[in-house]
Formats: C-alpha cells, structure tokens, sequence
C-alpha cells in the first residue's frame, strides 16, 4: 500500500502531528482536512473507531484471555530497555512494509502500545485500514503500563 497521509486531526495539531510522523519515517503527509474529525463527520464521510483502553484493563485480561497478544511499536533500543513480558516488536517504521503487517495475526485480539500513546494510534489506525478489528489501543503506552500491578516487565 502507499504511504501517502493525510491527516484528520484536532483544529491547531497538524505541524505536531506532521513533525511527529517526519521522526518516525512518515514524511509523505499529503495535507490535512480543515476542519478536523467533525468536518469528516458532518460531511457524512464513513466513520471507524478504535477502543483506547486503560493499561489497568490489559492487567485484567492478560490472565483470562488466551487470544491476548501485545504488540510494542517503539523502536528496538526501547523495547531492549524494558518490555511488557511476551509482547511482539514491531516498530511503527515497519507499518509501511505490508510483509511486516502480513506477519501479524488478525484472528489474535492485538493490544498496542508505544511509550506514551501517539504511535500507537497511528498504528492501530494502520492495522484497522488493513482489515484488522481486534484492537486496543493502550492510553498512557509504557509509560502507564509499567506503573501497574499484574503486568511482568522484562528486560
């Protein structure tokens, strides 16, 4: 698929959110909608979600749900430092290489995280536009995760 974006985003965020997509390898940002999200909407253009969860509730099904996987879009060296125990990298630059995507399991329910919450939305949005629905984008990302009880953090 192509990797030309553009953006949807909250009136006043589109340079941090096209700087922010430049450091992680996206630098093809095509523009963006004026007007944002309730401009898409009121132009009765199709509509998705994509459920943002609290890294309490992944504490809560990591025991109950055998189809849990957790998939890390940090970077390597992130990742290297500390890690939800079991959890699958794939940094957010390998969501332009559809073998990478390929290699992910849309039958497996995929909960995401990055460091603080802003690639990991990007790649949800990713997946969901690859056919993906099994997603649960982490608020807070590591940064909340590794503040919560009942979650192993390896290194």
């Amino acid at each position: 698929f192509g990797t030309e974006i553009v953006l949807v985003t909250e009136p006043g965020n589109e340079a941090e959110s096209i700087t922010r997509l430049a450091r992680i390898g996206y630098d093809t940002v095509s523009g963006y909608l004026e007007g944002g999200f309730e401009q898409w909407q009121n132009a009765g253009e199709e509509v998705d979600l994509i459920i943002d969860i609290e890294a309490d509730e992944l504490a809560m099904d990591l025991p109950h749900d055998p189809k849990l996987e957790i998939l890390d879009v940090r970077k390597e060296g992130e990742f290297g430092e500390g890690h939800v125990q079991g959890a699958t990298n794939m940094p957010l630059n390998k969501f332009s290489d559809i073998l990478s995507i390929a290699n992910v399991d849309a039958e497996r329910n995929l909960y995401i995280h990055c460091a603080g919450g802003y690639r990991s939305v990007i790649a949800a949005s990713i997946l969901k536009r690859q056919g993906f629905h099994n997603l649960r984008n982490i608020l807070g990302g590591f940064a909340k995760i590794k503040e919560t009880e009942g979650i192993s953090i390896v290194k």
